[in-house]
């Protein structure tokens, strides 16, 4: 297969997003309300989620409106309930963030119908489709609409608070970039306002779109809110000439061994440079004393960010020179010594983790992921587009479970994303053979077995093999319990051979 392909198949990938209204505000900027959001985290709060937790500040309202969702009895409620308490996450943080991901791409209610192409969901997303049903029906049973009424007036009186926050984050980050708010290409920033959402505020980057839900608590929201604007600004810059960023390797390998350097980025030279240079700017724009900046510095080196301090260092040349940084960017990474950076980690004693106890085995070993959070970081990796950092975390569970489905499935869509073509189509082969397997161990997921056949379908429409894609595509349809939007691709594969849209088009065939 030809690598320009399979790269226009794994753009099929790439999540997407829509405004609410279908508009973006000037410059893409804006603080919204959000139904879909308010209903979802409704359904969590009613089946229990963090019901004994003090997350939503202050205010009365908020919490005598969770205490009546857990009163709320009915056939929906106790499926959403069923639901919730049959797919526990790793921790709250966790799955509070795989159900906001899910919300951003729902459609207004009652139908709360996706409003990007089913096949392009997000994986945490696509992990929670059995769900949209559920709180479609929650949402009439609730009498959701009323209550959204209820909370109206709490919810305009936030609004209000962070749109003056968030105007005053975008004149400072803008005027010490020296770059003009207008419009950016499509590219959005939203704050989505929800007194639900309590004290953890949930950033999410879906495509270009980039999504921030807040809580009851804008003086405790505002770092948030500056950190994520500055990856809206600074993001486009980083990747733009990627190939440059590799001279940079070096100091990622140092970063890596610091125990608190979040996995993320352990793998994603990237990510690892976007976020210190996100670090470095956000310092510039922090108000502290010299002594409480060299801490944050100190903080950053022993987490592994090693590339904050002379980052940060480098921008006082930019301070006194007069391009935008877009034009500045790219001398500011290319200036960061790397040689001068591998002697200053030279025997360097990077902290350990403070949270030892929840990641230690009692003989004091660390305590390896589990296959379900690897499962969700490579899921995660692969919302994000990062192809080798998802491979990276497929095959640990791999080395476990040799022929999980759910890991060949995965590590199958990050070949794809890596333009590795024969690969891909040897791991998709290897997930149809071993869900078949009377020897397998692992459970048959019909989504990733009737997804694989029909990404066999498309990489053989585009090697002209017409005959073998409509076979795979049959076989696709011919998996058991194989859910709506796979049978809707299979059998839109049988009709017409697969071609690629172009990035944002308006196909409804794309798996992620």
């Amino acid at each position: 297969m030809a690598l320009v392909s399979l790269c226009a198949l794994a753009a099929a990938v790439a999540p997407a997003a829509r405004g609410q209204d279908g508009s973006d505000s000037p410059g893409g900027i804006s603080v919204e309300e959000n139904q879909q959001v308010f209903a979802t985290l409704c359904a969590l709060d009613a089946a229990g989620f963090q019901a004994e937790e003090s997350t939503l500040g202050d205010s009365a309202a908020p919490i005598a409106f969770r205490q009546e969702l857990l009163r709320l009895q009915g056939p929906a409620t106790d499926a959403v309930r069923s639901y919730y308490n049959g797919h526990p996450g790793a921790n709250p943080g966790t799955l509070l963030s795989r159900y906001i991901t899910f919300a951003l791409v729902l459609g207004p209610p009652p139908r709360f119908s996706f409003q990007i192409n089913e096949d392009e969901l997000p994986p945490e997303a696509l992990a929670l489709e059995d769900f949209q049903p559920l709180l479609g029906a929650f949402y009439q049973e609730a009498q959701l609409e009323s209550r959204w009424q209820t909370m109206q007036p709490e919810r305009v009186r936030l609004s209000g608070t962070y749109r003056a926050l968030l105007r005053g984050v975008v004149v400072k980050t803008n005027a010490y970039l020296r770059e003009i708010v207008g419009s950016r290409g499509g590219r959005t920033f939203t704050l989505y306002v929800e007194p639900l959402a309590g004290g953890r505020t949930n950033f999410r980057n879906l495509g270009d779109h980039y999504a921030l839900v807040v809580g009851p608590n804008p003086n405790d929201s505002e770092d948030e809110v500056q950190h994520a604007y500055l990856h809206f600004m600074l993001d486009p810059m980083v990747i733009a000439d990627l190939n440059k960023l590799e001279a940079k390797r070096p100091l990622l390998d140092i970063g890596g061994r610091a125990p608190e350097l979040p996995d993320e980025f352990r793998n994603d030279l990237t990510s690892f440079v976007d976020e210190c240079v996100v670090k470095a700017v956000e310092l510039k724009l922090r108000n502290i004393s010299a002594a409480q900046r060299e801490a944050v510095l100190k903080q950053d080196d022993d987490a592994g960010f090693v590339m904050v301090r002379p980052l940060y260092a480098g921008l006082a040349k930019f301070e006194k020179d007069t391009p935008s940084m877009t034009y500045y960017l790219a001398d500011l990474v290319a200036g960061v010594d790397v040689a001068a950076e591998q002697k200053r980690f030279e025997g360097y004693t990077f902290a350990t983790a403070e949270t030892a106890p929840a990641k230690t085995q009692p003989d004091g070993e660390a305590a390896a992921p589990s296959k379900a959070q690897l499962l969700a970081q490579g899921d995660r990796e692969i919302a994000l587009h990062n192809g080798e950092a998802a491979a990276a975390a497929f095959n640990q569970v791999l080395q476990a479970y040799p022929n999980d489905p759910e890991a060949l499935y995965g590590l199958a869509v990050a070949s794809v994303l890596s333009g590795h073509a024969d690969e891909s189509r040897e791991l998709f082969q290897r997930v149809i053979a071993t869900a078949g397997s009377s020897n397998s161990s692992a459970p048959t997921n019909p989504t990733v077995v009737a997804w694989s056949h029909i990404y066999l379908g498309r990489i053989a429409d585009l090697e002209g093999t017409r005959d073998l894609a409509i076979k795979e595509y049959r076989a696709a349809l011919a998996v058991a319990g194989a859910p709506d939007a796979a049978r809707l691709a299979a059998q839109r594969g049988v009709d017409q051979a697969y071609a690629p849209p172009a990035r944002g088009g308006g196909d409804n065939t794309q798996q992620p």
